[in-house]
């Protein structure tokens, strides 16, 4: 990018540059992440201080070194909102984590962006209810595998990561077990490297998560107890952690909320 242009993209970080200005990362269709300066965007009447984390924004930008700088800003939607409650807040922090993990600098990752603001979407539409609910809980892990599949490290639930057979859970039959390798995925075959077992309705609702809608029941219900989505989220936890060699911290404040 050279001279001016236009860009559109999430603003997933902002952090202060200098005494007035403000360094924005932006995640983008085109160009993945990139960061720009919002020159007095610290200033109370700016008109840049919409320059701040989950907005997604219409820019104008300038400048030919690598640092380009924003002239013109527009809100296109704001999903600031998600802060105002601590379990939308760890969904939407785990998305923002779990992006700069997997997106990189000038690296185009089709329908990556797309995918973040549909689940944000999703989550800054749900009405978190006073009494206890797991469904926030399950937004998250849904929201997690979806991008881990974009972004190249699938959970591998559907194949047996030793004999490469489809994994067919046989619902109904209380004795079938999978087991879950952190560094490989999941084996129909016991293996002493295996940190959790799982029983056959967990592999069929791990398996529909791939799917683009929550597993619900006919009566409307979130199909699992609370339990297993919190075993889910061990193997989410466990899987990022093993394929990306890093822990994200939302995750730990999610698991904190719900136990």
């Amino acid at each position: 990018m050279t001279g001016e242009s236009r860009l559109e993209g999430l603003c997933i970080k902002a952090s202060p540059l200098g005494e007035n200005d403000r360094l924005i990362t932006i995640l983008t269709d085109d160009v993945g992440i990139v960061r720009l300066a919002a020159p007095g965007a610290r200033r109370p009447k700016s008109s840049l201080t919409s320059a701040s984390p989950l907005n997604y924004l219409s820019m104008q930008i300038f400048g030919k070194r690598s640092l380009k700088s924003i002239r013109q800003i527009k809100i296109i939607k704001s999903y600031a909102g998600l802060g105002k409650n601590i379990e939308t807040l760890a969904a939407a922090q785990a998305i923002t984590e779990l992006t700069f993990l997997l997106v990189g600098n000038n690296d185009k990752q089709q329908n990556y962006l797309s995918c973040v603001l549909a689940h944000l979407d999703r989550i800054h539409l749900y009405e978190v209810p006073k009494e206890e609910d797991i469904k926030m809980l399950s937004m998250s892990i849904q929201s997690l595998i979806h991008l881990l599949a974009i972004g190249g490290i699938n959970l591998p639930i559907n194949h047996c990561c030793k004999t490469g057979a489809p994994i067919i859970a046989p619902l109904g039959d209380w004795e079938w077990e999978c087991y879950y390798l952190p560094n490989e995925g999941f084996s129909t075959i016991e293996d002493s490297q295996s940190i959790l077992k799982i029983n056959a309705s967990e592999v069929a609702l791990l398996q529909r998560l791939l799917f683009p809608k929550l597993p619900i029941k006919s009566n409307g219900e979130l199909l699992g107890p609370k339990k297993v989505w919190l075993k889910i989220l061990s193997i989410i936890e466990t899987w990022i952690s093993a394929q990306l060699d890093k822990e994200l911290s939302s995750l730990k404040m999610m698991r904190e909320l719900y136990i």
